[in-house]
């Protein structure tokens, strides 16, 4: 039987089928979700926040524990957004691609000898590389963290080589893969650099 054989779906095999990606959609979103709230080290509002209606608008399904956390993270995020903007004041900046960064913008910023830092990059060398994790979601959170903390884009090679052990089509493949779904879903991004396609997460 070849592919133009196979007969379409119907209505119920149809509805089955949107259903279980809409499923698997919302299970990577909430991976997505416990991975940033982590990256923060915020891990204490998951259980109030991840996987529950209305994210931060009002609804009538809310508890009141999901309400108190929703106001406790948008209390956070303001605060550090004003570390941040007096950190900048004073010359500070975490530049995330200072390669790209520092050269056009530094004139902007007034800036004492020494101030510019870069963020740490995330990937290890040699026996410090942490082992690439067999659980898909493990592999979602661990590629969104490593994506959060460099300081610049990375292609998928580098990113399938920061983890432990040999490296195979396998692994290129599986990191490729779940690089296209933090795009699809949006937390992601890519783009070209130096001709090689690069993945970062937006800012």
């Amino acid at each position: 039987m070849t592919a133009a054989d196979v007969p379409l779906l119907d209505d119920k095999e149809r509805a089955i089928h949107e259903a279980g990606l809409v499923s698997v959609l919302k299970e990577l979103h909430d991976e997505i979700d416990r991975a940033v709230f982590e990256a923060y080290g915020w891990a204490d509002l998951i259980p109030h926040l991840v996987g529950k209606p209305g994210a931060t608008t009002p609804s009538p399904h809310k508890s009141e524990a999901q309400e108190r956390a929703e106001e406790e993270l948008l209390t956070r995020l303001v605060a550090l957004n004003r570390e941040r903007a007096e950190e900048e004041a004073r010359g500070l900046v975490r530049w995330l691609r200072p390669e790209y960064q520092i050269p056009r913008l530094q004139k902007s910023v007034a800036l004492p000898s020494g101030a510019q830092i870069e963020a740490d990059i995330v990937v290890p060398d040699g026996a410090g590389r942490p082992k690439w994790p067999t659980d898909p979601f493990q592999q979602i959170r661990d590629l969104r963290e490593l994506l959060a903390r460099a300081p610049a884009p990375l292609t998928p090679d580098l990113l399938a080589t920061a983890f432990d052990g040999r490296l195979t089509d396998k692994r290129r493949a599986r990191v490729s893969q779940v690089l296209e779904t933090l795009v699809v879903t949006g937390a992601a991004r890519t783009g070209k650099l130096e001709g090689e396609t690069r993945y970062f997460v937006p800012r």
